[in-house]
């Protein structure tokens, strides 16, 4: 094993620490909205902290190491190409500020209320298949990571270890789950994401130590010598190459070495050459940031658990802040890792790393697994652990999250719109106990026997599309537009999910069969086409013609005007206590803050908008400039050492400010689930649509 007894200790220590944090809240859980949405008690920072960890996940980190790897510092650049659209999301509280308005437990929840019962199903059905087949992939990549990072045996008793490891690591989750439902969830999650954030900051003071920026300016700067001498490498073994005259082989690696000539992992104009995580998959992402707000159930459940709809918005805005110990490790490790495998002085390191990759049976295994491997070799004792802990609490965290959420899914907007009357209390916590356990029984058979042939990301991309190419438009139409009809609604989910599992499918034809042009070869190049585009692709696509689609069906379809005040609980439809108002003055709502902002949340918001907009008034000039000028690799590098002192900085003032809010948070949050009464009729069932 590569742990010592002091790194197992440690990992110990925080699994009980996580195990004590969810007992706390035996006794809490009194109504079926508590276990959905934790009584709509969570205040911002929880909410903030809580959702962070959960989206992030010990499958998150793998992948985000992986993109890092083949990105190098472009990843950051053209990741502050989304400043100013979050920057624009959270300051107006961008679909989350209604959605949270609506009261409604579930997204399908929503659906039926906004176009109807039979939509509800329907989508209720497309989230649950697409969440879980996303979903299905987490506990195999979780389980791979443990056993190879902390070195376990291939067999404990003759029973193999990867379904072992799986097996004892969703237990955990569906604990978390089943003793507190969403209260017990959120505050895992908070004492989790303050850990791992922790974590971050000490093992990224580790590694600048550890690796001199020297060793990463040659080691990066060796990119495009390298890059190319690969691609030589690999041709050269093909018969089709072998086969060719002497003068076109020449051409051929004449242009390998012109291609990888203006490639880059320092410039981030200079990444032509990344296949999957360049300029267009960032701008994809850009607009998927606005379109696909709030299009995903694990975000929802948080945002249905704030006190108010004010407190949900502006945990959306503190997450900018929240985030900067994981977007600093997200940049900064893999680059580090990158120089341990490619720079000399490391040769010995990275020959051990590549015989271990050599070994697995797949290329996504040996991508995915790269990284941790690395960080194994190079880990003092103590942090070692310290690591393996962060990653236990990530795996835990995402997995009671998504475990709650699809499971709630099924019960709540499947079977119970079925039904002609709600279930009472105890039925309907037992039936969605049962739900979650069936998600994770699903989930480890589809981890066991499904073999993966893309990149993590690329995977999520086009299989969370069969739900969020077509919810994105669904959403916002129906809080937005009072005109958009359910036929629309419909035309636009269909037309999202057809596209996603018709790329799905094309990517399991087999690449053998495509190469075999000797029948069908038109027939073939056209899927071959199709089968090259990525996952982050076909949802663009997706998100494209399903907002088309519910545009053109509104317009030209048979005309309705909904109730939009009724819809999201304002003017004579106002709930008593939703709103608290402690601000009158006008200049204010100029600059998005209304009537219930205090003093604290109004410097929030200004210091938000310095920060937003300083980066990106920066990316606007580098680009410009960039785009007329040639920048050395020097000044780069100046740049990216700059950036990453002032976001260090920036990282260790977050974790003290959200874990004191944190705290004042939890603390209230508990006092009001303890004293406060519950309305069981709160439950997610539409009674009236008329």
């Amino acid at each position: 094993m590569n742990l010592s007894v002091i790194d197992w200790l440690i990992v110990l220590i925080s699994f009980v620490g996580m195990v004590y944090s969810v007992s706390t809240t035996k006794g809490l859980m009194k109504s079926v909205s508590d276990f959905l949405a934790a009584g709509r008690t969570a205040g911002r920072y929880v909410i903030s902290i809580s959702s962070g960890i959960a989206g992030l996940g010990a499958i998150s980190i793998v992948m985000f190491l992986e993109m890092g790897y083949v990105s190098g510092f472009a990843l950051a650049w053209w990741g502050l190409s989304q400043g100013i659209i979050i920057l624009l999301i959270t300051i107006s509280g961008w679909v989350i500020y209604r959605f949270r308005s609506t009261r409604c437990l579930t997204l399908p929840q929503f659906f039926e209320m906004r176009y109807s019962r039979k939509f509800r199903i329907f989508t209720g059905m497309v989230a649950f298949g697409a969440g879980i087949i996303n979903f299905g992939i987490f506990p195999a990549v979780g389980a791979q990571f443990f056993i190879h990072y902390c070195g376990l045996p291939e067999s404990i008793l003759g029973v193999p270890i990867f379904p072992l490891v799986m097996i004892v690591l969703l237990s955990v989750s569906l604990y978390f789950v089943y003793t507190g439902g969403q209260i017990a969830v959120i505050i895992a999650d908070f004492f989790q994401g303050v850990f791992v954030n922790i974590t971050f900051i000490v093992m990224i003071f580790f590694l600048f130590i550890t690796v001199g920026w020297d060793q990463i300016s040659e080691a990066l700067e060796q990119t495009p010598i390298r890059l190319a001498q690969e691609e030589i490498v690999k041709i050269q073994s093909e018969p089709a190459f072998l086969e060719m005259p002497e003068s076109e082989k020449n051409n051929k690696i004449k242009a390998i070495n012109e291609k990888f000539e203006n490639s880059s992992r320092i410039n981030p104009f200079k990444t032509s050459h990344v296949d999957d995580f360049n300029f267009w998959y960032f701008l994809i992402g850009v607009i998927g940031i606005m379109y696909g707000t709030m299009s995903w159930q694990g975000t929802q459940a948080y945002n249905a658990s704030a006190k108010s709809a004010h407190e949900a918005k502006m945990g959306a805005v503190l997450a900018g802040f929240r985030g900067f110990p994981q977007t600093l490790f997200f940049l900064f490790a893999p680059i580090t890792i990158y120089v341990f495998m490619n720079h000399a002085d490391y040769q010995s390191l990275a020959v051990s790393v590549n015989t271990s990759l050599e070994q697995l049976s797949t290329d996504s295994l040996r991508t995915q697994l790269r990284a941790p491997l690395v960080l194994s070799e190079i880990l003092p004792v103590g942090l070692l652990g310290a690591f393996a802990a962060l990653m236990l609490a990530a795996f835990i965290s995402t997995h009671d999250t998504y475990l709650h959420s699809w499971g709630s899914i099924l019960v709540q907007d499947v079977i119970m719109p079925f039904r002609d009357k709600p279930f009472d209390k105890e039925t309907h916590l037992k039936a969605l106990r049962f739900s979650i356990f069936g998600v994770a029984f699903f989930i480890f058979l589809f981890s066991l026997l499904f073999q993966q042939n893309q990149k993590i990301a690329l995977f999520f991309a086009i299989t969370g599309a069969i739900f969020a190419g077509g919810s994105g438009a669904v959403i916002i139409g129906g809080l937005y537009w009072k005109r958009g009809t359910t036929a629309a609604a419909w035309t636009a989910m269909i037309t999202g999910a057809v596209i996603a599992v018709g790329g799905i499918i094309i990517k399991q034809i087999s690449a053998e069969w495509l190469a075999d042009t000797s029948s069908m070869a038109a027939l073939k190049s056209g899927i071959n086409v199709l089968r090259n585009i990525n996952g982050q692709v076909y949802w663009a696509i997706g998100m494209g013609a399903s907002a088309l689609s519910y545009i053109l069906m509104s317009l030209f379809g048979k005309h309705t005007i909904y109730n939009m005040d009724k819809l999201l609980n304002r003017g004579k439809y106002a709930i008593a206590g939703e709103i608290e108002i402690v601000n009158e003055n006008p200049f204010w709502t100029i600059l998005g803050m209304g009537k219930e902002f205090t003093k604290n949340d109004k410097v929030i918001y200004i210091v938000n908008y310095i920060w937003t907009f300083s980066w990106t008034i920066l990316f606007i000039v580098g680009t410009v400039y960039n785009l007329y000028n040639d920048v050395s690799d020097a000044s780069w590098m100046t740049f990216w050492k700059y950036y990453l002192f002032i976001h260090i900085g920036m990282a260790i003032i977050s974790i003290v400010w959200f874990t004191w809010g944190g705290f004042n948070d939890l603390g209230v949050m508990m006092k009001k689930l303890r004293s406060s009464e519950r309305d069981h009729r709160d439950d997610g069932w539409v009674a009236d649509q008329t």
